[in-house]
């Protein structure tokens, strides 16, 4: 019997400047351009005297003129938008010193945190910007004529509208079967793949390296060659902060997550049989009697994987594609102990009362794995999700990767040399 109906259990520099600035030979994202500064657009100094340009100036310090070669560099520009918040704010001068540097939300807040480099020719932040906030930049500088400069600047940071976001299954801190892929979804589509896999970095206790495998623009899985490993930890690193998805849209967050794996446990269900033998940590457990999918709804072959599971749930017809006076029409129908295996409908679960002849005999299922109401109940205890089942011997090719977790049915060169 097959049904999509259900819901149940399934996861050299000085310090101490409060201040923040952007810089030399300065190069910044600006939506998809690049602006460069080369030199400050605040570079007025204050009004000593008055003067013509290239006329010299005296200051109360008794400078006899200011620097002509006074230059300064910013990161972002002045007015600057959709700025990348993994942007390092900076400010450099040529021909002069930095005396103070603040870059500050213009709404308030506490200013980003810099250091100035020994020289005291940049100052660069040390603090991470924020997302949709405008920023107000400001410093004071010294010229080699010892003539003060001062000067302010804006930009704003990427606004939520291409804010990109992610979340993995299984969740942070669960443990799954050791053929629970890792699937991670996007809030938006990414075209940039390479950046966005080498941003999440997964390791394993076990050592066992992996690779990625796209099923759209918005979601991923990654496996290793073979399952897990037993009672080991995996830990997912996503450093997506900042990271470009494509078409304007940028990571805004970094997160650690581990999941672990627990003991081996196998379900092999041969066709040519109609049994079930359960294998944990490598060994026969138990045999069951079961009865698959018939030859027109047959039972696909390969690996699947535990989705989530139910004590009891409805299966309706209607759920794949039956309308009442098909031959293969059922009434909604309460069942027990089932165990999702497919996207499509396929469960491990009890049979029902008329489907018991069959177990060990023949087929009568739409595509399901019908077990007696004991056989249902150790699996329903024993397995959890992540857990493997191989059916052999359908004739009937082996499950989708999109359908369920069909990832294991993929062979590992067609997985890591994906197009």
């Amino acid at each position: 019997m097959r049904t999509k109906q259900g819901s149940g259990r399934a996861a050299g520099s000085r310090k101490g400047w409060t201040i923040a600035a952007i810089g030399a030979a300065a190069v910044v994202v600006v939506g998809a351009g690049v602006g460069i500064a080369t030199a400050s657009p605040w570079g007025d100094p204050e009004p000593s005297s008055t003067s013509s340009p290239g006329t010299a100036a005296t200051t109360p310090g008794g400078t006899d003129a200011q620097s002509e070669d006074f230059g300064v560099g910013l990161t972002p520009t002045d007015r600057a938008f959709a700025v990348n918040p993994v942007t390092t704010a900076a400010v450099t001068v040529t021909g002069g010193t930095l005396d103070a540097v603040e870059l500050v939300p213009r709404t308030g807040g506490t200013p980003v945190a810099g250091t100035l480099s020994d020289d005291g020719t940049r100052w660069a932040a040390t603090g991470r910007l924020a997302f949709d906030t405008e920023y107000e930049f400001s410093y004071t500088a010294r010229d080699s004529a010892g003539e003060s400069r001062r000067g302010t600047s804006t930009f704003t940071t990427v606004e939520p509208a291409n804010e990109a976001d992610s979340a993995m299954y299984p969740l942070d801190g669960a443990t799954v079967g050791t053929g629970q892929p890792l699937e991670f979804t996007f809030s938006e589509p990414v075209t940039n793949r390479d950046a966005v896999e080498k941003a999440i970095t997964v390791t394993s206790t076990s050592g066992q390296p992996g690779a990625f495998y796209w099923l759209s623009d918005t979601k991923a899985r990654y496996r290793p060659e073979t399952f897990w490993a037993p009672n080991s930890t995996i830990t997912v690193e996503s450093r997506l902060f900042g990271v470009d998805f494509g078409n304007g849209m940028i990571g805004n967050g970094d997160t650690t997550r581990t999941v672990k794996t627990h003991n081996t446990r196998l379900a092999v269900v041969d066709n040519a049989t109609k049994t079930m033998e359960v294998y944990l940590d490598g060994k026969l457990d138990a045999t069951f009697p079961i009865t698959l999918g018939t030859e027109d709804w047959p039972s696909t072959e390969g690996y699947m994987v535990v989705m989530e599971q139910y004590e009891s749930t409805r299966f309706t017809a209607e759920s794949i594609g039956l309308e009442p006076g098909d031959p293969a029409y059922y009434p909604p129908t309460i069942v027990n102990h089932a165990s999702r295996l497919s996207n499509g409908g396929a469960f491990v679960h009890e049979a029902l009362p008329a489907a018991q002849v069959a177990l060990g005999e023949f087929n009568v299922s739409h595509g399901c794995i019908g077990m007696s109401p004991e056989g249902a109940e150790y699996f329903y205890d024993t397995f959890a999700t992540g857990d493997v089942v191989q059916i052999l011997n359908t004739d009937y090719g082996p499950m989708y990767v999109w359908d369920g977790f069909g990832d294991w049915n993929v062979p590992w060169d067609e997985w890591v040399n994906q197009p």
